[in-house]
This record gives structure tokens, C-alpha cells and sequence, in this order.
């Protein structure tokens, strides 16, 4: 299986992978978060991303107001770059969400007082990879193609597994 907490798998990827590998090391923005665990998670990693999927970033952060010294100090985002910045609740858990657009890629750093293996994301990302590995290139495509339709991916896979509730049930894989 891919190591999916070390960005390198991007250089030898698909077209789009070594694209942000290259944005990525470029920008240095592994480096400059490194203190918070960043992993890439979503579409892109596993190759089910489609026109406008963007970079997420999911990172472990316990000190909120530190996070956000650290992406200043480091200069992580260009100085002439929209940022918004929300604080939300999910589940009970509360989040910070950094989105912005660096170069041709939109960029969602996602933060949460959690280990970022334990994190939702990255947990979904892993079971829809082992799923994609089960199930073929074809479930790929189906999968894209419902993406392309506007369906999110833990629903398109719910859609085609016929899972009542994807979110949790994909957790489980």
C-alpha cells in the first residue's frame, strides 16, 4: 500500500499528482507545517480527483493561535493570497479550516486536536484506496462519473455500495 503520510508517492504519480508534488515542495508547505503532521487527504492522493478538486491538507492542531503563528511566521501562504479562515464544529470537535488558492490549485488546510491518522479524512481516504484496489478500475470510473454529476465521494460510494449512511460506513472498512 501507498504510504500515504510522506508526499513522495505524488512525484511518481499521475500528471495532477506530480503537479502538486511540485507546487507542494516548491512552497514547502509540508516543511512549514510539519510540527502539526500534515498529511494530504481527499480525491488527489488516491486518483479519484476531478476539474477543480483541491489539495487537502489535514493536520493535527492543539493550539489553535499557534497554528496560525506558525502559517504566518512561515510565511506558508503568499502575502497577496485571499485566505479565508472558519472555526467549526464538527461533531462535537472543533476545527479550524484554512482555504485559499495557490497557483492553479485550490488549498483547504484542515486542522483538528487529533492525531491526523485518527482524523476522518485520512481514515475515509484509506478505506475508499483499499475499496478502489478491491473493486477495479470500472468502480473507478463509476465513481468519477458520479463526481462529475456533483455527488461528494463518500456518498458516490455509498451510492454504488448501496451504504445507508457512507460517512460511518466507510469507516468501518
Amino acid at each position: 500500500m501507498i504510504d500515504f503520510t510522506d508526499i513522495q508517492y505524488l512525484e511518481s504519480g499521475n500528471q495532477k499528482q506530480k503537479r502538486a508534488f511540485e507546487l507542494l515542495t516548491r512552497y514547502q508547505i509540508f516543511e512549514k507545517l510539519k510540527s502539526f503532521s500534515p498529511i494530504l487527504a481527499g480525491t488527489i492522493p488516491i486518483e479519484l480527483d476531478i476539474e477543480g478538486s483541491d489539495l487537502d491538507i489535514i493536520c493535527e492542531v492543539s493550539n489553535e493561535r499557534n497554528f496560525l503563528e506558525t502559517i504566518v511566521v512561515n510565511k506558508l501562504i503568499p502575502d497577496d493570497t485571499d485566505v479565508m479562515i472558519e472555526n467549526v464544529e464538527i461533531r462535537g470537535e472543533k476545527c479550524i479550516i484554512l482555504n485559499f488558492m495557490l497557483e492553479e490549485f485550490a488549498i483547504e488546510i484542515f486542522g483538528q486536536n487529533k492525531p491526523v491518522t485518527a482524523q476522518n479524512a485520512y481514515r475515509h481516504m484509506i478505506a475508499e484506496y483499499k475499496i478502489l484496489q478491491e473493486r477495479g478500475n470500472e468502480f473507478k470510473q463509476q465513481i468519477i462519473e458520479l463526481k462529475k454529476k456533483g455527488i461528494k465521494t463518500e456518498p458516490a460510494f455509498g451510492l454504488l455500495m448501496e451504504l445507508e449512511n457512507p460517512y460511518e460506513d466507510l469507516l468501518k472498512f
